[in-house]
Formats: structure tokens, sequence, C-alpha cells
């Protein structure tokens, strides 16, 4: 038995938060000018909202506003909004440049990867993770008497011997922030029936029969009414593991948030997913595919292309035909995957391969 964890968290969550008003500016400028270079890293706390970074756009848009804005709609009230934000280096600017032999934003490596778990090909145990997390906040937003106040993390716990589906499943841990109200006031009372909530409506939605192998724990901490920016500091960028594959793959250095497709971090990792995707779909006996692209900063072709696949570690000849079939210039990624005319606020707050169909193909 190889027992292995993976973790979702909420859209509630500070760090999501941060990535939702970095992505949501984004939008914003990208909606008036497809030319943006946009490079926005969001902070939050409490009610304040830091907003710092480099910003060259055409585009007439009022951050603050953005900002108060997407913080209102997930429950939280911004009194305080702080900007820090330049215009792009002009030096980046000059390696960036435009057209077709538009260079990479900056250098690093990105990975995409795929596996035959699933229907959206990722991972049994991450998938799960992901789909715990959406029925909570389907039930916090859609039932006017839910207890949960919406920030939440979900851990699972799977065998990596047993089958990818719910017999590998071993544990299944829940972190709910909920109303303080319940059951009188009384601690104990109110988390006991948080705890019976959550395995009732996990149970429910999953399909898990009571299964004695697997263990549902909720809140073992105890009580949970204090969360989101007044609990914990949230910043853009920090939940890269969530956004991609929950451990189970390499992920490039990278975050996604708040930067223009221009930033091969993020949109390279976008086109190496999509690219092992493609692979699996063509041949599901490679089980997995990883693929990884390197890139030197205003360099438009990247500097190294790497397959690897459960079938033959490193594979060569695939490596070289993914070079040879697919446009891996930014210019060529951008139009390949339409990175101009996404809503990026609207995957920001999850998984983007769990939510973003399209980066899948």
């Amino acid at each position: 038995m190889r027992l292995f964890s993976t973790e979702q968290v909420s859209k509630y969550h500070p760090d999501k938060v941060a990535d939702q008003v970095s992505d949501a500016i984004l939008d914003a400028c990208l909606a008036e000018d497809p030319n943006s270079h946009v490079a926005i890293e969001t902070l939050v706390k409490a009610d304040e909202i830091v907003l710092a970074g480099e910003i060259t756009t055409a585009a007439s848009v009022d951050y603050e506003a953005i900002a108060r804005g997407v913080y209102k709609d997930l429950g939280y009230e911004a009194k305080h909004v702080k900007q820090i934000v330049t215009t792009q280096s002009p030096e980046i600017a000059r390696g960036v440049g435009g057209g077709k032999q538009q260079g990479a934003g900056d250098q690093g490596m990105m990975s995409g990867f795929a596996c035959s778990d699933t229907g959206r090909m990722l991972p049994f145990g991450f998938w799960l993770a992901n789909h715990i997390i959406m029925i909570l906040e389907g039930f916090k937003e859609d039932l006017p008497k839910c207890p949960l106040l919406g920030d939440a993390k979900c851990q699972v716990t799977v065998d990596l011997d047993a089958p990818a589906d719910m017999r590998s499943v071993r544990k299944i841990l829940v972190s709910a922030c909920h109303r303080a109200d319940l059951c009188d006031g009384d601690p104990k009372k109110a988390v006991e029936f948080v705890r019976g909530y959550i395995r009732d409506m996990i149970i429910g939605a999953c399909g898990i029969a009571e299964r004695t192998e697997i263990q549902i724990i909720v809140n073992p901490a105890g009580p949970w009414t204090l969360g989101g920016p007044a609990a914990d500091c949230g910043l853009t960028g920090r939940k890269i593991v969530c956004d991609q594959y929950g451990g189970y793959a390499p992920v490039g250095g990278g975050a996604f948030s708040g930067k223009d497709p221009s930033k091969v971090d993020r949109s390279g990792a976008y086109m190496a997913r999509r690219i092992a995707c493609d692979l699996l779909r063509a041949d599901s006996s490679l089980g997995a595919v990883d693929v990884q692209l390197a890139y030197a900063i205003g360099v438009a072709e990247p500097v190294s292309v790497n397959v690897r696949t459960r079938r033959r570690k490193f594979d060569k000849e695939l490596a070289e035909m993914v070079a040879a079939s697919y446009d891996l210039t930014p210019s060529g990624i951008i139009k390949h995957l339409d990175l101009l005319h996404r809503k990026y606020r609207e995957i920001a707050g999850g998984c983007h391969y769990f939510k973003g169909d399209w980066i899948n193909g």
C-alpha cells in the first residue's frame, strides 16, 4: 500500500481571493486592450487589499473598484486598497515585442501533465478533492440555511496501488469555516453538527457507500468560525500546486494569476497541459504524459521540449514530434489557445484544469 495525499482549497480561501482579484484586473485590461502587459500581485488581509506590480495598457481600468468588487462578491469587505503599480520595465518590453517573433516574457520551465484516471485527465485523488470543494461551494451558495461560510480545504488520501476510483480512497479530510451561532452557541455541538453535515454531504454527493475503509475527518481542530482574510493573509500565486496537479506531477516555477499571456509561465504551462492531453487522447496506452517546455526571456522558440510517459520514461520521438507539430512561440500559443479572449477570473478560484476545459482541449 502506497498512501498519497493531495489537496484543494475553495475560492473563498485568502490565497484564492488574491488570485481572483489579480485575474479580474487582467480580464478588465485585456477586454479593452488585447496588447496589455500585466503582472499584478494582490495581498489581502482583513479589510485591506494591496495591489502591486506592473501594468502597461491603453485600457481605462479602475483597479481599486475591481478589487473591492471581487472582495464583495466573495462575502468580504475591503475598507482600504493600496496601489503600488508601475508600467512594465522598458527592457522587458523590448525583449517581448510583438507579432510572430514575440519573445517570451520570462525565462523558466513549464510542465504539462495528463493521465487516464478521470475524464478531465487529472489524477483521481486530486479530481476528487476538487469535486468535494465544488460541492461545498455549491451548498454555501445555493442553500440559504447552509452553515458554511465558504473558506475551506479538502485533503484526499488514496492508495496508489489500488484502482484509480473510489476503491483507492482511504481518508477524506475537510476543514470548513462555519457560522458561530450554530447549536445555541455551544462550540462542541456546533462542530459535531458541521462534521455530520459534511459527512452526509460527501457520502451523498460522491456516491460513497458506508465503507469502513474510507475515513472522513471534518474540522479536526474543533470549531472554525473565523476564516478568510480575517484569519489569514492571502497572496497571489501561493497555491500553484492546487492550481495544477495537486502534487501528482511537477509544476513550473511560476504562478498563473495576474499575468497576461506573454508570460510563458502561464501560457506555456497551459500549452504543455494541452499537448499532454492531445498525446494521451491520440494514444491511451501511454497511461500518463508529462511535457516540459522551457524558455529564455526575449526569445520566441523554446530552449527545450521534453516528453515523458509511463511507457517510456523519456520519449525522444514524441518530443521531436511535439517540437515539429506545434507552434510553441508565445504568439503561436496565444493564437492556438485563444488566450486574449478568455475570462481568467472564472478559473482562478481553483484548479485551472478542473475549471478551464478549454485548456484541456
